[in-house]
């Protein structure tokens, strides 16, 4: 005869066996992969430092070289004018699926639509230049460029917004001494950082 009581217990004893077991399993499981898989194996300082070529804006990580906005403008007609136009004020219909915004120019931002954001009027920081240009241009071959060449276009492009002189050349001493327009206008996530 079946009471409730015995049913209760049977069940207690059945589900704290299988709590058991599953707790076995668990330290089992942690016991075999305190070790890992065994799979690859560890990256080296070196190795980190090759593909961590993040550029902060006061300038730290930028590599060495320099570069003018002369040397700029010889290689932004040989690598850059087919898709930004020439002298970088308008993008060329046909190289991609929309026409690229102008590279130089632009009024004050007056709202928040993204045809009026320009290198002069919007972005807070030279070493964000230096950064996308070094990371994704030229577009169908980016991080082909030296360092130089990404000075050089940098300061090209700071030099037609006005924002450099014609004669100044950027470096890594340099280049984060110069004061975008829109600085002021973002606020800072690690000010301490700055």
């Amino acid at each position: 005869m079946f009471t409730p009581s015995r049913i209760s217990l049977s069940l207690g004893v059945e589900a704290l066996g299988v709590g058991a077991l599953g707790l076995a399993l668990c330290l089992a499981a942690t016991a075999a992969s305190a070790d890992g898989p065994g799979l690859g194996k560890p990256v080296t300082e070196a190795e980190i430092a090759a593909w961590d070529i993040s550029i902060e804006p006061n300038g730290k990580g930028l590599p060495p070289g320099a570069g003018t906005p002369a040397q700029g403008a010889h290689i932004y007609v040989e690598k850059c004018a087919a898709c930004h136009g020439p002298e970088g004020k308008a993008g060329v219909t046909g190289v991609t699926a929309a026409p690229l915004p102008p590279l130089v120019g632009g009024g004050p931002i007056t709202d928040i639509s993204a045809a009026t954001k320009r290198i002069a009027n919007f972005w807070p920081y030279p070493t964000t230049v230096f950064d996308y240009i070094r990371r994704s241009m030229p577009w169908q071959q980016p991080m082909t460029l030296a360092n130089d060449e990404v000075y050089a276009l940098t300061a090209y492009i700071l030099a037609q917004n006005k924002l450099i002189g014609e004669n100044d050349t950027m470096s890594a001493e340099t280049l984060p001494k110069v004061k975008m327009p829109n600085r002021d206008g973002f606020i800072v996530r690690f000010p301490d950082a700055m």
